[in-house]
């Protein structure tokens, strides 16, 4: 699996990780959501170099103009709840894309909150078969809920090509992805990798619960 970590480059993606990971900025809800969308439409952009294009005749008022497009039916897969402003972001730019659905949420499997395991319980998406799906998703930490999205995305087809973006990964949820898509038709797009989880599976230096920053605390 190719993976991109945005982290390395020079690009003001880099500010708006800043400022998501800013606790004094994480206050503004509004600036949070803001800022993951706009991370979101930034690597679309340059995601969207990766999508097979060919060239087409557009009619103008005046005469007929070429223009090289994408011809990659796209889907936008997206875990509920966290992932929805990053799937604005992909939708502002790939608006003509198809949207999926998954309720996915985990919990910890003994008091001290050391294991976790991840549930399932919803999906809504247009057939995959033959499509190009974009999964995304705010958060990549162990790679399990990444993982069971894709597992549950593929009862309604297979892709013919997958791209697949995080703004903060750790390094043990890429090493994970890498294990389960060896091959490089599967590419990992990461605003930044961080170094570890903590005992509570968090990923440090990380940001926190990127749901609760987004949209409230829950019970």
């Amino acid at each position: 699996m190719k993976v991109i970590n945005f982290a390395e480059t020079n690009s003001i993606i880099n500010q708006y990780v800043a400022e998501i990971r800013d606790v004094q900025v994480q206050a503004d809800r509004m600036r949070f959501r803001h800022n993951i969308e706009r991370i979101g439409e930034l690597m679309a952009y340059e995601m969207s170099k990766e999508l097979t294009y060919s060239v087409k005749q557009v009619q103008t008022p005046l005469g007929v103009a070429e223009a090289s497009t994408p011809d990659d039916d796209v889907v936008i897969g997206t875990v509920f709840r966290a992932g929805l402003p990053l799937h604005m972001g992909f939708l502002h730019v790939f608006d003509k894309a198809g949207n999926a659905f998954v309720s996915a949420y985990r919990y910890y499997k003994d008091k001290e909150c050391s294991q976790i395991d991840v549930h399932i319980e919803y999906i809504a998406t247009p057939g995959l078969a033959g499509k190009t799906l974009l999964l995304v998703d705010p958060m990549l930490a162990t790679g399990e809920s990444m993982e069971l999205a894709y597992r549950a995305f593929l009862t309604k087809g297979l892709p013919d090509r997958m791209l697949i973006a995080c703004v903060i990964a750790c390094r043990q949820g890429v090493e994970h992805l890498q294990r389960l898509f060896p091959a490089d038709d599967v590419s990992l797009w990461c605003a930044a990798i961080d170094p570890e989880l903590n005992e509570h599976m968090y990923i440090v230096p990380g940001l926190g619960d990127a749901g609760d920053l987004a949209f409230g605390d829950k019970l």
